[in-house]
């Protein structure tokens, strides 16, 4: 049994190597001409507007750690805005407890978001961006509840919530 998983392995790695490479995703970035030219800004405006934290997960497509952000136990009513723009992303309506440690939602106020396909973990996942500055927010997944069963996993540290 030991031997099939070796040589699945020696020619899975290499296989995986090739398609990440063949379909590498383009970094989606505010300096894309889709997203709004307001928010054109260079890397040292950014990081004059952002935390650094906030830098890394918006700009550099990072991740906070999970359960990490006051967002995720957020109850209120209101609306949750990206930490770059100010851009309405999601209704607190939509929000949900995933147990994940991210602040989850299952439905983004429409045309607030794009979505990429990302194989940094060599598996393919779904990411999504700020439709205006180009944002990096987190992951979509098919594994949430209804209507709609996604689950967008945001980082906290990408949203701003205003109650209302």
């Amino acid at each position: 049994m030991s031997q099939f998983f070796s040589r699945r392995l020696f020619i899975l790695i290499p296989i995986m190597s090739i398609l990440k490479f063949i379909f590498k995703s383009k970094k989606v970035l505010a300096s894309q001409e889709s997203f709004d030219k307001q928010y054109n800004l260079t890397d040292d405006e950014w990081k004059n507007k952002l935390s650094p934290e906030s830098y890394y997960i918006l700009r550099e497509e990072g991740t906070e750690r999970a359960f990490s952000s006051h967002l995720n136990n957020e109850k209120r009513k209101g609306i949750f805005y990206c930490a770059g723009c100010n851009q309405a992303l999601f209704s607190s309506e939509t929000k949900f407890d995933s147990g994940t440690g991210w602040p989850s939602f299952w439905d983004s106020i429409q045309g607030s978001i794009e979505t990429k396909v990302d194989f940094k973990l060599i598996v393919p996942r779904t990411e999504y961006h700020c439709s205006r500055c180009g944002g990096h927010q987190g992951h979509v997944f098919n594994d949430g509840p209804l209507p709609t069963g996604k689950r967008y996993c945001n980082n906290g540290l990408a949203l701003k919530f205003i109650p209302g």
